[in-house]
């Protein structure tokens, strides 16, 4: 599949990046504004330009790289432009940065990339610990369950200056979020099939601050 292809199949349904802004937890885009991209009514916008989204497309290949160094346990995989369809729900798709293959048990995981530059200390409480911010956890959620997969390992490069940064290692076990999965999947069916399907706008749904 061509880089172009894949950003047209990704408007047939709800990605990774997408599943925060259904349940109203995404800080950059609204339900509303989602739908009006996913009906045809705006176009998403084209920030691939942006030097933060150009730092995180180079950095990932290293990242990946580093990965596969420090966990030799897991055989890592990637092929960019692929995408993953749930076996029930096809409108529900997943574009992921790797897969893992556990070379002792042979169970199927996720690595997820992230790089994001610290500026706020309200950004640093929400990495802070072993939590990871709301988007992303439901970003990794979607991607279980798109896949089935058993975990994921979520990889975030903290960027706090130029002179000083830190790569943290997540691990989200499927069988730990199960019920928050649910939960997700029956918001994404009911926002596809009830507002995008039928073409009704949905409430606008913020997230908290």
């Amino acid at each position: 599949m061509t880089r172009e292809e894949w950003l047209q199949e990704r408007k047939k349904g709800i990605g990774g990046s997408d599943a925060a802004t259904v349940l109203g937890k995404n800080p950059w885009k609204s339900n509303v504004e989602l739908w009006e991209e996913k009906t045809g009514r705006s176009e998403t916008p084209d920030i691939s330009d942006k030097p933060y989204v150009q730092y995180g497309i180079k950095a990932e290949e290293h990242i990946r790289q580093m990965f596969a160094l420090n966990y030799p346990e897991y055989e890592v995989r990637h092929e960019e432009n692929t995408i993953i369809k749930h076996p029930k729900y096809p409108f529900l798709f997943a574009s992921l940065d790797g897969t893992l293959i556990d070379k002792k048990t042979g169970e199927m995981g996720i690595l997820e990339i992230k790089t994001t530059e610290i500026v706020r200390s309200m950004q640093n409480e929400k990495w802070k610990g072993n939590k990871i911010p709301d988007n992303y956890y439901c970003q990794v959620l979607h991607y279980l369950n798109v896949t089935g997969y058993s975990f994921v390992k979520l990889v975030a490069e903290l960027k706090y200056s130029q002179d000083y940064q830190m790569r943290k290692t997540y691990t989200i076990l499927r069988d730990e979020v199960l019920e928050d999965i649910k939960v997700l999947e029956q918001e994404e069916i009911k926002f596809w099939n009830e507002y995008v399907v039928k073409d009704k706008r949905p409430a606008l749904n913020l997230p908290e601050i």
